[in-house]
């Protein structure tokens, strides 16, 4: 009977593997998210793999053998792999396509007057500040606490990040 199993892929191979399934026929699920990473001091939005290295296949022991998914180019094994492979409830599966379908990834929303931020690289690295307002050049104001003073500072944009409303919070 068909049934959703979890297969551990080659370390970044898991499209991969999952096209190579495809042309056999196993049907798979690769949940992905999109996230906002640093790259080199410029924030840009990236897909990646929820669960890196891991790819949900849906399939038939009885009909496609295990040694053939094992062998597919990118897949690794099939985990809990034994005597006895347990499959993973349906319910499981839809509920997670729901939460990835559902999520909205925190987009990087433009700094606004009275924002507070927070520095990420520099010599002020890990302290706060308020947002004043952008400047050209990539540049930005912001008013900035030295010696009980507060001071307005010309910073990179790329230098700052906003602090989120959890942070704010501890």
């Amino acid at each position: 009977m068909k049934s959703w199993y979890l297969l551990y892929c080659k370390t970044r191979h898991e499209i991969r593997a999952q096209q190579n399934l495809a042309l056999q026929q196993v049907e798979s699920y690769l949940p992905m998210i999109t996230q906002q990473k640093t790259v080199r001091n410029k924030k840009t939005m990236v897909t990646a793999p929820l669960f890196p290295s891991y790819l949900f296949i849906y399939f038939d022991p009885q009909i496609t053998s295990v040694s053939k998914i094992h062998n597919t180019r990118g897949a690794n094994r099939i985990v809990g792999c034994r005597e006895d492979m347990t499959p993973i409830d349906d319910r499981i599966i839809a509920a997670l396509k729901r939460r990835v379908q559902d999520y909205v990834p925190e987009e990087a929303k433009p700094l606004g007057k009275g924002d507070k931020v927070k520095f990420i690289d520099g010599p002020f690295k890990d302290l706060e500040a308020i947002f004043d307002e952008n400047n050209p050049d990539k540049r930005c104001h912001v008013l900035f606490n030295i010696m009980g003073q507060q001071k307005r500072l010309v910073v990179e944009l790329a230098t700052l990040q906003a602090v989120s409303k959890n942070d704010q919070a501890t």
